[in-house]
């Protein structure tokens, strides 16, 4: 099993590897938004990764799309519904604002 924290609710789950990062936090009631279901075609589940960006799936080409039109982005930006965890890790969920 792997660990994700989510912060900034400070909650540290355990996961099946290849498990997203968006299920997860559906699955365990965590605030992060999805507006597009987790298909890749909105930003709201955006999340910081401040932890283990190793032990995540590579970032395919429509996610790198989304996140470069994406206000507040940084090179650690990924989205949830896109990102699988191999490992452990942790991301502090962004205000889709």
């Amino acid at each position: 099993m792997a660990k994700i924290t989510f912060l900034p609710v400070g909650a540290t789950l355990d996961v099946k590897p290849g498990t997203s990062i968006l299920d997860v936090a559906i699955d365990n009631d965590m605030p992060l938004q999805h507006a597009c279901g987790g298909f890749c075609a909105c930003t709201t589940c955006h999340v910081y990764v401040r932890e283990g960006a190793q032990n995540l799936s590579p970032m395919d080409e429509d996610e790198k799309e989304r996140l470069a039109s994406k206000d507040g982005a940084e090179s650690f930006s990924r989205l949830s519904c896109q990102t699988k965890i191999l490992g452990d890790c942790t991301v502090e969920i962004v205000d889709p604002a």
